[in-house]
């Protein structure tokens, strides 16, 4: 296993999209570890002069990254040696850290859950502590951190060409689960060779929904370990969604931009996930999931609305 450090710049960065051409910037084999900077938010959301930390490669990224869509600022790719479409690409979340001082959250007209009721751009700056693991709200309350990034996913199929990063799909992308934190594991379908993951949108915290079409926003670094599953190909991959497990829970997702469909989807996903994992007939995994599995909404605001099913470890296996 190599060790290896992904640093932000403009270099690493793309802004906005995902697109099968882009070349990776860095290449590694199953099993290592890749530490990887992030950085978030556009120049207008900066807090300057206010005394905060802003990492120094923020300015260069918004300066001189590439940029074709509005949307995430995301680092990499990175390709994985030996990755190949129908294989699966697992990624263990080992860490999470904060890179500044402060997060944003933003209101912004024609945005969110509710468009029709809130009509004005609204930003809020949000002191952090990390001694104290908190985001300091201007009401007064501290509201405890729970880190994790909004976006994490390989390259899309080439057939969709550059995509905005803001949409969740197939590849992943901008899932916005909460509970992809540290000592989560996400397993991602592979589209094209190496896989290209890209990760940002950091948050420091998020309640499922992200109403307001933001969360506690900010840079994060993660460490994760790349694992390569073989098998599959193009006509039978071994995956054809994002699932995700915590410590405790096994997680189907389901994206769409109706949410009963989105519903549907994770649903399917998670009796298949029991089917493949115990002896249960398709009926009694419905019945199960309807006995003991829950079913969350991820987020209302990416276009493609998220669905997340969470079955408890020990349970059923």
């Amino acid at each position: 296993m190599t060790h290896h450090h992904l640093r932000a710049n403009a270099a690493t960065c793309h802004w906005g999209f995902f697109d099968a051409a882009r070349a990776a910037v860095l290449t590694v084999v199953s099993g290592d570890r890749v530490t990887v900077d992030t950085v978030t938010g556009a120049p207008e959301v900066v807090p300057r002069g206010g005394g905060f930390h802003i990492p120094p490669e923020l300015d260069e990224v918004h300066a001189r990254a590439e940029r074709s869509l509005p949307g995430h600022i995301l680092t990499g790719p990175i390709a994985v040696r030996g990755a190949r479409p129908g294989h699966v690409l697992e990624v263990r979340v080992l860490d999470v850290k904060l890179r500044q001082d402060w997060g944003y959250n933003v209101i912004r007209p024609l945005a969110g859950t509710l468009q029709d009721d809130f009509h004005d751009t609204r930003l809020m700056h949000i002191p952090l502590d990390a001694a104290q693991n908190v985001g300091r709200l201007p009401w007064g309350l501290d509201l405890p951190l729970a880190p994790f990034f909004g976006v994490m996913g390989v390259a899309p199929p080439p057939a969709f060409g550059r995509i905005a990063s803001k949409e969740p799909r197939i590849h992943g992308g901008n899932l916005d689960n909460k509970q992809l934190t540290a000592g989560s594991t996400l397993y991602l379908p592979v589209w094209v060779p190496g896989a290209n993951f890209s990760a940002g949108d950091g948050h420091g915290v998020q309640g499922d929904g992200e109403v307001c079409v933001t969360a506690l926003e900010m840079c994060l670094t993660g460490t994760f370990t790349f694992v390569l599953h073989k098998g599959g190909g193009p006509s039978r991959p071994l995956l054809r969604m994002p699932r995700a497990e915590t410590p405790t829970h096994f997680i189907s997702m389901g994206l769409n931009e109706d949410m009963d469909q989105a519903m549907k989807q994770a649903l399917r996903e998670m009796i298949a996930f029991i089917c493949a994992r115990s002896n249960l007939s398709r009926e009694q995994a419905y019945q199960f999931c309807s006995l003991a599995v829950d079913f969350h909404v991820t987020q209302t605001v990416n276009g493609e609305k998220g669905v997340h099913g969470m079955l408890r470890k020990g349970l059923l296996f």
